[in-house]
């Protein structure tokens, strides 16, 4: 498989990393993610991290922006059961599967403990403030710096975009949840990470739906069967369909030319 997408990740010094479909994935632990981030906050060095999940993948292979996206996050954690079970067949086995749907509660729960702020951004008016209230109430202690959803198309108005930025800058926060779902929220977060000055700000897609329950995340079953996305594609059919079957099915002839490629000696 020809390697002419990869980009050098510029990950945080120390971190353990493997090359699948072009894309520099961070191979850590939570506990090693954990350590990171608190690197970075006490730091307080702008960055983000994504979570490529097979949707991301795919559109890594298209788009030279999403691409320098991928190249500037500091962490990149496998999102999706169908990565790492990709990453075993090839040969390169990543530790553990951290996605942005269980990170928003164990981040959040170590952000509490440690005395970090967090900020969310996106989702539904209303869905963003709620969240934090929920979590707040999860979490005892738990420092809230704001919530803020912009607008729909906020990101090609010049003026709601400079607010957006504005908003997040003056709340300060440690950790900034953006949830404005793939590629949106990733390429805001390159864009505009050193703008806002958030040490650490992570995609997480319909994670405040999920909190808030105004969506429902697949069964564990389904999470470990690598069936989420059958759920989601159940709840959404309309938004989801073509991307789970259309684009996504370009996951597969991606796969099978990475093996190819590896078993030939040549990754």
């Amino acid at each position: 498989m020809e390697e002419a997408a990869s980009l050098p990740l510029c990950t945080e010094e120390g971190v353990d990393t493997v090359t699948l479909f072009g894309m520099t994935i961070s191979n850590v632990t939570l506990g090693e993610v954990f350590e990171t981030i608190s690197r970075r906050i006490e730091l307080h060095e702008p960055g983000y991290i994504l979570t490529p999940n097979v949707d991301h993948i795919c559109d890594f292979q298209k788009s030279e922006e999403f691409r320098a996206a991928y190249h500037d996050g500091f962490l990149v954690l496998a999102d999706g059961t169908p990565v790492i079970w990709a990453s075993k067949l090839l040969g390169k086995p990543i530790k553990e599967k951290i996605s942005g749907s269980d990170l928003i509660y164990s981040l959040t729960e170590h952000a509490a403990e440690q005395g970090y702020s967090i900020f969310l951004f996106g989702a539904a008016e209303g869905i963003a403030q709620r969240a934090g209230e929920i979590l707040q109430e999860r979490y005892p202690g738990l420092k809230v710096a704001g919530a803020y959803s912009p607008p729909v198309g906020f990101e090609n108005d010049p003026e709601q975009l400079a607010e957006s930025i504005r908003v997040v800058k003056e709340a300060a926060p440690d950790i900034c949840y953006v949830a404005l779902g793939a590629p949106k929220q990733d390429l805001w977060n390159y864009h505009h990470h050193k703008e806002t000055g958030v040490p650490v700000l992570v995609g997480v897609g319909a994670s405040l739906d999920f909190v808030t329950g105004k969506s429902k995340r697949a069964p564990k079953w389904m999470q470990g069967a690598g069936l989420e996305w059958t759920w989601r594609l159940m709840q959404e059919p309309r938004r989801l369909a073509k991307r789970y079957l259309v684009k996504d099915m370009q996951f597969l002839p991606l796969l099978i030319k990475e093996w190819l490629f590896r078993r030939g000696g040549r990754g």
